[in-house]
């Protein structure tokens, strides 16, 4: 996946999780698991940003 696209997903990510937690509270096992696919996608993101240095 490109960078533009990953940054893409990282905010939609983000943004969902913000909602959720809004929604349901931070310790929801909802808003847990949508903060652990964002951890993913950020590591994802770091590792191609190191890759193009």
């Amino acid at each position: 996946m490109c960078l533009e696209k990953l940054l893409k997903q990282i905010t939609e990510t983000r943004e969902h999780m913000m909602l959720v937690a809004n929604e349901k509270g931070m310790n929801h096992h909802e808003a847990i698991k949508i903060s652990m696919e964002l951890d993913l996608l950020l590591n994802d993101y770091q590792k191609k940003l190191n890759k193009r240095i």
